[in-house]
């Protein structure tokens, strides 16, 4: 591995890439650091790291923009809303006859694309709006006490906008390095900003002189690593066969192939999909808890809270997150496998699977290999969700304070980070192969 980064940092053009998606990255961590004006830092803390009701939700999205939101960046919600609109217009694809006929014409994809970019801005202002709003109820007033349109309309709307802007602006960001660096861009901003956080992680660790407990980790984090390549990498081969076709004097066809099904296609979307679902309870039960009333409603707004929230004795929130990462990661990989129309498009390149006729068999057949090979994926990333839960039921390695807190990494940020370095070593390993070098992977 070290000596194929030495190949493509000798390579003039590869190494500029290389070079202009660190600087990026650099850009967009620089203006992480950049607060939304009139913002009260030290109760926007105190809200954040005290366990206070609402501070999970937050906590998850801080995970997405790399620590902008524990600071109310102007990129405090990072790239989340663009992942949004992506999903929504990936979901509504296959649903909307339009959609679907505009994804198979040429320069469909770039279309849906521009579409997806105009769905962001509407959906960053909605959201940054919300997000002040709840944050503003959870943790009071004081921390932007300036926000509210019946409070100070012109400074509500500077915030908004500035919010939006700095969204659009790290999209932009992502889409340079698409374009003239390497990798995926939104993805390696994720990136960028989960992996940010390592060095602060580690450091508590040392602050508390746990040692002992940073061994435990870094081993525990390193093999989640290690399995999660394994699977990322996992995938069934299905043998194709070409049928000759003779135009001319030349012969075209004949030859064998395989398609490449994935064991997990659905990648860290379903742990997304499901957490945003499972905070959502606890989150609105938070604006009525309070342990020192009863009552009917106060009883169920405190049961739901301190059953519904991502601490290590609510066990019930972790079982319904493994089953929920279950039941989305077959719904999004039947979206995805059926927008791909795989055994349409062996049919009309002329192409079969040995023993199945062309066609409504083919579908069959491959709808059911997806099903079978996606439990696997399935387990797996329920697994990775509850991972941290399951970690603080080892003796010893529990932690203090309610929330869960175990690994260097949370384990759906290692999952990010493992698939953005997966895919962007195989880009690198491309460009590689187009110039005769020895790439990333055997």
């Amino acid at each position: 591995m070290i000596q194929a980064v030495k190949n493509a940092l000798t390579l003039p053009d590869l190494r500029r890439k290389i070079f202009f998606t660190l600087f990026i990255l650099f850009v967009y961590r620089a203006a992480a650091h950049i607060p939304v004006p009139g913002v009260d830092q030290e109760a926007l803390q105190n809200f954040l790291v005290g366990g206070q009701p609402g501070s999970q939700l937050f906590g998850f999205l801080d995970l997405l923009t790399g620590g902008a939101l524990a600071r109310f960046s102007v990129m405090a919600m990072g790239v989340y809303p663009y992942i949004t609109a992506s999903i929504i217009i990936q979901l509504l694809t296959p649903i909307v006859p339009q959609l679907e006929e505009l994804a198979k014409e040429p320069g469909g994809r770039d279309k849906l694309n521009q579409y997806t970019h105009f769905l962001t801005v509407p959906l960053a202002a909605l959201q940054g709006y919300g997000q002040v709003i709840v944050i503003q109820r959870s943790a009071g007033a004081n921390v932007l006490s300036n926000f509210g349109f019946n409070v100070d309309p012109l400074s509500t709307v500077a915030t908004i906008l500035t919010m939006t802007a700095g969204t659009v602006f790290a999209v932009w960001l992502g889409g340079l390095i698409t374009e003239q660096g390497v990798g995926n861009g939104v993805s390696l901003i994720i990136f960028g900003g989960i992996v940010a956080r390592l060095p602060q992680n580690v450091g508590g660790f040392v602050v508390r002189q746990d040692y002992v407990g940073l061994l435990v980790f870094a081993f525990i984090t390193a093999a989640t690593v290690g399995v999660i390549v394994f699977i990322q990498e996992g995938q069934r081969r299905i043998p194709v066969q070409y049928g000759k076709r003779v135009r001319g004097t030349r012969v075209y066809g004949g030859q064998s192939a395989h398609v490449p099904l994935r064991v997990n296609s659905a990648g860290m979307i379903p742990l997304i999909f499901a957490q945003s679902i499972m905070i959502f309870p606890s989150t609105i039960a938070s604006y009525f808890y309070d342990p020192a009333k009863t009552g009917i409603l106060q009883s169920l707004a405190n049961g739901v809270y301190n059953s519904l929230r991502p601490a290590n004795d609510a066990w019930a929130y972790w079982i319904m997150y493994f089953l929920m990462v279950i039941g989305f990661t077959y719904f999004y990989t039947d979206v995805i496998f059926r927008q791909q129309n795989l055994a349409e498009s062996l049919q009309r390149q002329g192409g079969f699977i040995p023993g199945m006729r062309p066609g409504k068999r083919t579908e069959d057949y491959l709808n059911r290999v997806v099903q079978r090979i996606t439990l696997v994926g399935a387990i797996f990333l329920g697994t990775v969700a509850i991972l941290p839960w399951l970690v603080q039921l080892i003796p010893g390695l529990a932690r203090t304070g309610g929330q869960t807190q175990s690994l260097l990494i949370t384990s759906t940020g290692l999952l990010i980070v493992v698939g953005v370095v997966l895919d962007t070593m195989k880009q690198l390993e491309a460009q590689l192969l187009m110039r005769h070098y020895e790439g990333f992977i055997k």
